[in-house]
């Protein structure tokens, strides 16, 4: 990495904070008039040009100004913005929003994603936590219609999963309720395979919810993250960036089709710790579908337990300051309330 002159330094974080407001190329004079520079016009630009040889600015047309690279903004991101905390204001608005708010995880993951996308103006990415030790914990019957029966699964740490079966017979509610209670006996705090190791059992009722419980437990063990919440889409709609959307390259497609972003998270934000946050730029050479955008995400929950992925996606040229710590606030408050859940 080429080593930056201190004035070098300015000038790149004045471009990239100027292109970020006006979504326009940005030349040497409206930084000397925006920014009220102490030097002349033709240092700016002697500046800009060798920052330009260092890659870490463009220039999209002959007679335009410069724009920031990948480089110019990693290079921002990763040496000039500094650690800034959201003022105090906007911390409590966004906590008071949450306490507000009905409890469990139910109101508070679709609440985190449109305070992301509202603080941001980008789009919002909240995905339930997913515990990484799939656990029986709690299982109920639910008579519907006729000898169908709708199996409500809850595992350690609150995820849910869902499955009709189908009886030999009609059951009423009581007597489900009571091979519910049985089921929860044998299981309770176990893993799919201690569950798979359990004696068989005679009575056909009781072994077809226990292969469902294992199906069940089973699936959830295959998941890489929970339930996906979005908002904000319209953010990024309205940017010059987004104006020309190709289904096919476009952030829509990873936003649409889960196995990508399920990829995404699981190659770059599942390895850091709870807290940490993890910026790509530009699709990092591997996301073409990310050329023209940033991620900002970080993981919420309880580490080597339970755990989430928020954060935001956007244009390039986003406030990385603000961004970033909003991103962070909000994964912290929400690692607080999983806790709180879980101890309840």
């Amino acid at each position: 990495m080429s080593q930056l002159s201190d004035r070098q330094k300015i000038i790149l974080s004045l471009v990239v904070h100027e292109h970020t407001r006006t979504a326009q190329p940005v030349g040497s004079k409206s930084l000397i008039d925006q920014y009220n520079l102490r030097i002349s016009s033709a240092t700016v630009r002697n500046e800009m040009n060798m920052l330009e040889e260092m890659g870490f600015l463009r220039q999209p047309h002959t007679s335009a100004g410069r724009v920031p690279t990948e480089e110019g903004y990693r290079f921002f991101v990763g040496n000039l913005v500094q650690h800034t905390s959201l003022p105090s204001a906007t911390r409590n608005t966004i906590a008071h929003q949450f306490y507000q708010s009905r409890k469990g995880l139910d109101h508070w993951l679709p609440l985190a994603a449109s305070v992301l996308a509202n603080q941001s103006q980008a789009v919002s990415i909240v995905t339930a936590p997913h515990s990484e030790n799939i656990t029986f914990k709690h299982l109920e019957l639910i008579a519907t219609r006729g000898n169908q029966v709708l199996l409500v699964l809850v595992l350690v740490g609150g995820e849910i999963q869902q499955q009709i079966l189908t009886f030999d017979s009609i059951h009423s509610q009581e007597q489900l309720s009571q091979l519910a209670q049985q089921v929860n006996h044998i299981c309770e705090n176990r893993s799919v395979e201690q569950i798979k190791a359990l004696t068989p059992v005679n009575n056909p009722n009781l072994k077809l919810v226990l292969e469902a419980v294992v199906d069940q437990l089973s699936l959830a063990n295959k998941l890489v993250t929970g339930e996906l919440y979005l908002d904000g889409l319209s953010n990024i709609l309205s940017e010059p960036e987004f104006t020309d959307l190709q289904a096919d390259s476009s952030p829509l497609r990873l936003l649409e089709e889960r196995p990508l972003l399920d990829d995404l998270i699981s190659r770059t934000v599942l390895s850091e710790d709870i807290g940490g946050v993890r910026v790509l730029i530009g699709g990092e050479g591997t996301w073409q579908e990310l050329q023209n955008c940033t991620v900002v995400l970080t993981r919420y929950g309880i580490p080597d337990q339970f755990s989430g992925t928020l954060g935001v996606l956007g244009p390039m040229r986003m406030p990385y300051g603000q961004t970033i710590s909003v991103v962070r606030y909000v994964g912290e408050l929400m690692s607080d309330l999983v806790i709180e859940n879980l101890i309840d």
